[in-house]
This record gives structure tokens, C-alpha cells and sequence, in this order.
């Protein structure tokens, strides 16, 4: 973008110094970015965004950088019928174990991809803790309702896109007098058309990196629902190995 624009500037240089005598105009550099705004247009502007979001469908490839840990590869899928799927790589036990996070007709699963030893299995859970929410799927969840919603105990101005980055940013602040902050604060961003962009967060920063415009229809679960607990971010003592843990026997579940 810059180069570009520096290329336009010297050829209106060289337009300008082929129309007339003596030395061409001084070429008057880029203006620097405005300060970020505040107030009713950009938090309009970001719940127009996130509702446009919130209606996105295809499948999209993003990465997770994390302290202490390497980059991750994050996939969001998003169905037509609205069921949700985020898997992250090394999302849960020290970055060891491979999760997905999914929505289904209203209930959220906690799922175990094939990291071996560990099978393929899924939690159905109401809420999570500090020590299993891996906290990306929010992004594409419930998160959406909060930036959508003007009214919402959060602080919104306008924020500079971040190298690598499209769309447009906004800094997010939950209100100091919450309880429950409603979401993480940071830097979010999206296009115009509801893609998330990037988002620099206290987890770390998440850029998007490809997609594709392709919709499923429904998304499924990978594997049987269990009655356990989901793991934890940070791995398990070494004591306590996978063959020392009984399999739990599966839940039936309808349909």
C-alpha cells in the first residue's frame, strides 16, 4: 500500500514538472493516520460489522500466536442451518492436544481431535472455567452478540489496522463497572462484509491467513459425546497418564 502510493506521488511529480518551467512542486508526503474516533458512528459502525458476522457463512483459516507457544492454525466453519465449528491446533494441554469448539441447535461441545493417544470424543458443556476455555471460539459465538449490541457495557473507538491486516479496527473496553467483563478487551477487526480480520487480545494475536467461500450444510460432531470433563489448557501432572484414565463409556444422544 505504501509503495503503491509512493509510485502515484512521483508519477504526478513527473506530470507536473513536464507542464511548466523550473522545478516541479514539492511533493507533500502521506498524511499520518487520524487518531483513532470515538462515539455513536464507530460504535455504529462495529455493530453493523459484528451483525454481519454474526450471519457470515463459509470456512476460514487463521493463526494463533501465542506467548509461549508456537503458532497455531485455527479453522472456523460456519454452516448454513448456523451450527459453528472453531478447531484450534494444540489448543488444550500445554499446546499438545488438538480441540475443537462446537455449536450445535444451542449447546456448545468441547471436542478432543485425534491427538494421539487420545481418541476423538466431545463434552457437551454449559459453561467452562478458567483452566478448559480456550477462549478463540467466543470470537464467533457469543462475542458477536456483545459488539452488535450498542447498549452493551463496553467502550468502542477506532483503532490503526495492524500490518498484515484488512478491514477496519476497533478497540474494545469493557466497562470498568462489570462484574462479569462480557469479553476480553482488546483490538478487533473486520471487514465490511462480517470476516474477522485479526484480533490482538490477551490470549494473543489471531490474522487471518485464507478462506473459502464454500458452505456446509450442517456441521457434525467428530466423535462420541461423553460424560467427562473437559482438559484443561495447561497439561496434566505426568503421574497422571492417558492409560491410567478409564475411557468413560459414551452418552446416547438422539438422532
Amino acid at each position: 500500500m505504501v509503495g503503491a502510493l509512493v509510485g502515484v506521488l512521483a508519477g504526478v511529480a513527473v506530470l507536473l514538472a513536464g507542464c511548466g518551467d523550473g522545478d516541479p512542486p514539492p511533493v507533500e508526503p502521506p498524511a499520518t493516520s487520524p487518531p483513532p474516533v470515538t462515539g455513536a458512528a464507530v460504535r455504529a459502525e462495529l455493530a453493523a460489522r459484528a451483525a454481519a458476522a454474526s450471519d457470515l457463512a463459509g470456512v476460514r483459516l487463521y493463526r494463533v500466536s501465542s506467548p509461549d507457544l508456537p503458532d497455531r492454525e485455527m479453522v472456523v466453519v460456519r454452516a448454513a442451518d448456523g451450527s459453528w465449528r472453531v478447531d484450534l491446533t494444540g489448543g488444550a494441554w500445554s499446546g499438545t492436544l488438538d480441540i475443537a469448539m462446537i455449536g450445535i441447535g444451542g449447546q456448545l461441545y468441547h471436542c478432543t481431535l485425534p491427538t494421539p493417544p487420545q481418541p476423538t470424543r466431545c463434552v457437551a458443556v454449559s459453561g467452562l472455567t478458567e483452566e478448559t476455555d480456550p477462549r478463540v471460539h467466543h470470537l464467533f459465538s457469543d462475542w458477536l452478540d456483545v459488539l452488535r449490541d450498542r447498549s452493551a457495557p463496553v467502550a468502542v473507538s477506532g483503532a490503526p489496522v495492524p500490518e498484515g491486516v484488512g478491514g477496519q479496527c476497533f478497540s474494545v473496553q469493557p466497562s470498568a463497572a462489570s462484574l462479569v467483563p462480557p469479553l476480553d478487551p482488546g483490538i478487533y477487526c473486520f471487514d465490511s462484509d462480517g470476516t474477522l480480520t485479526g484480533a490482538q487480545l490477551p490470549l494473543g494475536t489471531i490474522t487471518l491467513i485464507g478462506s473459502d467461500p464454500a458452505t456446509p450444510d450442517t456441521v457434525t460432531l467428530p466423535g462420541p459425546v461423553v460424560e467427562e470433563s473437559p482438559p484443561s489448557l495447561v497439561a496434566p501432572s505426568p503421574t497422571a497418564t492417558p492409560s491410567e484414565t478409564p475411557t468413560p463409556s459414551p452418552v446416547p444422544t438422539e438422532g
